[in-house]
């Protein structure tokens, strides 16, 4: 089974080719704007950061170039990205926390509670599969590096910190060395992550996912396989319970 390097390509290289996987024949202005929204959300793109331009995101998507241009009018609308003209212009995502809240808050509301269920148990029975092979297979070395990356991100501020944790995530699960199994768990990420920002503003939560991953990294140094998995369970389901209740709050 082919090897999947933790490092190479970078994690927001692989949730960006997720995020940009080709639509098909449903290339529905909709679709188009969600894909966005969520790589946005996800922490893909970092305020100020430019989006590719509509003709490299229309054969990326496999759509019309009028609907890539529709669904980012869609995006300047609500105010998650801004246009410049010019010789170095493009859309760019604007500096606004509150807007790509608002945004998710939107996406979890709009969602009924038994699709919120499953997606977590979707993502926890793969995060747990990829946590479980990564004991069995990843090195000291390879898990310094994820460390590292955690470390790094303690105290940075939310929408920093979300992206640090997201790739501590993804290379985490590269280290179970299936291609499929990583695949799966980024694209799966691409549609969770925005969903698991909403409780960056929650430092308690913010602050158990964080020493959660820390513990995970041990029990994979350990080759602690339960332990892994254990960790990997009850940090989705916590998530998905706080997610239910920030629902009914809305």
């Amino acid at each position: 089974m082919d090897a999947v390097a933790p490092s190479s390509p970078s994690a927001s290289s692989r949730l960006r080719t997720a995020a940009f996987a080709p639509i098909g024949d449903e290339g529905r202005t909709e679709l188009v704007e969600t894909r966005l929204v969520q790589a946005i959300s996800a922490g893909t793109f970092l305020e100020g950061e430019r989006l590719p331009s509509e003709n490299e995101l229309a054969n990326l998507f496999g759509v019309a170039v009028v609907t890539v241009r529709e669904a980012l009018g869609a995006l300047r609308y609500r105010g998650l990205i801004e246009t410049r003209r010019g010789r170095h212009g493009g859309s760019f995502v604007r500096p606004s926390r509150g807007a790509v809240e608002a945004v998710n808050a939107q996406v979890l509301k709009s969602m009924p509670r038994v699709a919120l269920a499953d997606l977590g148990l979707h993502y926890e029975v793969i995060s747990s599969a990829c946590a479980e092979y990564a004991c069995l297979r990843a090195t000291p070395e390879e898990l310094a590096v994820v460390h590292e990356v955690l470390t790094q991100a303690r105290d940075l501020p939310p929408e920093l910190w979300r992206r640090r944790i997201t790739d501590a995530q993804l290379e985490l699960a590269s280290l179970s060395q299936s291609v499929r199994l990583t695949s799966e768990h980024v694209r799966l990420q691409t549609e969770f992550t925005p969903l698991l920002a909403l409780q960056d503003a929650d430092p308690k939560a913010r602050r158990a996912t964080h020493d959660a991953l820390v513990e995970q990294v041990e029990a994979t140094r350990r080759r602690d396989v339960e332990s892994a998995r254990r960790i990997v369970r009850e940090t989705v389901r916590e998530s998905v319970h706080w997610l239910v209740a920030y629902r009914a709050s809305l």
